[in-house]
């Protein structure tokens, strides 16, 4: 039994009345969430994730979205109001203005534009998981997406092969039809969309079967794209023409595609600037020590003073993330932290306390200030 479709906000987890932000911002949380590249041969991931694109695509769009609200899954079916073959791309012939123009018609108001003008294509998303390394040096990514494009096999007239559109005779190619009303006022003329051809001036006899007669199609594409060093998380990078095609020879959209950061194991990023925590023996903090410190271009050794405290910071110059669209790099931030050492058998035990009876104030200025201050504040001891 195929499982019943979930209501398409509560799969993003907003409520009906969101705003287009409020959408953006759920749906950029889930994808990131359920990205198939975090979650390799997982199905249920996988599914989920088409399940969040497939609701995002229709409430992002102000017309499928109102359809959706008024007719819910049935007013975005692909065979939905669109006759023969339908219209999976939202033409569902009604339109807005319609009941504009019938009561501004006559008044001069209400003009439609011609339904063979170019239109430019819609913009579309897709999103992509990169890795922190990826992201500091830049490099080039494989995205998937869905895009509207024309119809190969009728060229994008909806036309079967051998045959083309052919003028509407009702409208005469306008899309709108004019009606000469007589009224107290006197006579005023309104308008509507040509309930025969949808308000498109064309009728397509005989539709191409491929696209059931809209000249486009919904393809799964998968391009390379770069991505520039330096790009931080949750950024937009817009890929210009690769969004879906337009209409009666209008430029393509654009694709905008979300970049998703994964964290690091070691590195923290803060602006341009790369922190990392680490961890030397107490031994090494009291003598000074040369270490190893792991950087985005590779180990280098540094060398740390005598008396090192916990906390401690030190800076890397120029080994940070590079400056995005400009020169020069940040800088990288190392703090110390000194590890206790765990598990001593007695010889180390009694070593340590042969060593704390050679020690005294001198040798611990934090611990003397701490215990003045007490003093002062609580007096002695009693």
């Amino acid at each position: 039994m195929a499982q019943e479709k979930r209501d398409y906000y509560e799969v993003l987890g907003v409520a009906k009345g969101a705003s287009d932000d409020e959408l953006k911002k759920a749906y950029r949380r889930l994808a990131k969430q359920y990205h198939p590249d975090l979650h390799p041969n997982d199905k249920e991931a996988e599914e989920k994730f088409k399940e969040i694109n497939e609701a995002y695509d229709v409430l992002k769009d102000p017309d499928k979205r109102a359809r959706y609200d008024q007719f819910g899954f049935s007013g975005v079916d692909p065979n939905f109001g669109g006759g023969a073959g339908g219209d999976p791309f939202g033409g569902s012939g009604f339109d807005v203005s319609d009941i504009f123009d019938s009561f501004f018609g006559g008044f001069g108001g209400g003009r439609r534009s011609n339904p063979n003008a170019p239109r430019r294509g819609s913009d579309i998303e897709t999103t992509v998981v990169i890795s922190f390394e990826e992201a500091a040096k830049g490099c080039r990514k494989e995205v998937t997406f869905q895009q509207i494009e024309t119809c190969d096999e009728c060229h994008g007239s909806g036309a079967a092969a051998g045959s083309s559109p052919t003028t509407c005779p009702q409208c005469h190619g306008t899309g709108q039809i004019h009606i000469n009303q007589r009224t107290p006022f006197g006579m005023m003329q309104t308008a509507r969309t040509c309930d025969r051809c949808g308000g498109k001036g064309k009728i397509i006899e005989n539709p191409c079967k491929k696209c059931g007669g809209t000249g486009r199609v919904r393809r799964h594409r998968t391009i390379e794209i770069n991505i520039p060093a330096g790009i931080d998380d949750e950024r937009i990078l817009n890929v210009s023409g690769k969004g879906n095609v337009g209409l009666n020879g209008g430029p393509n959209g654009d694709l905008h595609v979300y970049v998703n950061i994964r964290p690091h194991e070691l590195f923290e990023r803060r602006g341009n600037d790369v922190w990392c925590e680490m961890p030397v023996t107490f031994v090494q903090a009291c003598l000074g020590a040369e270490v190893t410190v792991p950087t985005l271009d590779g180990k280098v050794r540094y060398t740390i003073h005598e008396g090192t405290q916990p906390g401690d910071v030190f800076k890397l110059k120029g080994k940070g993330i590079p400056i995005l669209g400009g020169r020069g790099r940040g800088d990288q931030y190392v703090q110390i932290t000194i590890e206790v050492p765990k598990n001593l058998n007695q010889k180390q035990k009694e070593a340590l306390r042969a060593f704390d009876e050679l020690t005294d104030e001198k040798n611990y200025q934090k611990n003397k200030k701490f215990f003045s201050r007490l003093k002062e504040l609580f007096g002695e001891d009693k």
